[in-house]
């Protein structure tokens, strides 16, 4: 069963799943740790251009190139109690409708209190860029702290995602 959890091993409970939206995902390795630790089934969704993973308890998912198909794939799949990394801002919306949680590269949480806010915000920069195209856009570098923060904040959200 995919989306909502997946019944894993002899367990027989119905335990969290991770989506990674793979494209540009600096922080593959660091959930792959954490999903391991508590032997959770991970999906690396991509258009391609990634080398499959080897690991019993991950998926690689290749999807065919196309605006936002392996958001779609992601989104139409996704259920309550499931984890979705991804720094597409219309991607988490979808998760979060869905009841699951959506966690940035950087650790940063996309909530149901913030996701209206960060949608609008997007928004704003998108009609700002396009006024003036000469607009720089871009943000801080993603750093060894980055990494670490978002190590806790999975920890945290696979844990809470799993007492619910």
């Amino acid at each position: 069963m995919m989306g909502g959890g997946t019944t894993f091993g002899n367990r027989g409970n119905t335990v969290t799943d991770i989506y990674i939206d793979a494209d540009a995902c600096p922080v593959k390795d660091e959930t792959l740790r954490v999903a391991d630790r508590h032997k959770l089934k991970v999906y690396i969704v991509s258009n391609g251009g990634l080398r499959p993973n080897p690991h019993p308890l991950v998926e690689t998912v290749v999807v065919p190139d196309g605006p936002d198909v392996a958001d779609m794939w992601i989104a139409d799949r996704i259920g309550k109690g499931d984890i979705c990394i991804t720094g597409d801002i219309p991607l988490a919306a979808k998760c979060i409708e869905a009841g699951a949680r959506a966690l940035r590269h950087n650790g940063d949480a996309f909530t149901p209190a913030n996701i209206g806010n960060q949608l609008a915000m997007r928004d704003l920069m998108a009609d700002l860029r396009e006024a003036d195209p000469f607009r720089q856009g871009g943000g801080k570098p993603f750093g060894k702290a980055d990494r670490s923060r978002f190590l806790d904040v999975l920890e945290r959200e696979v844990r809470a995602a799993m007492r619910a």
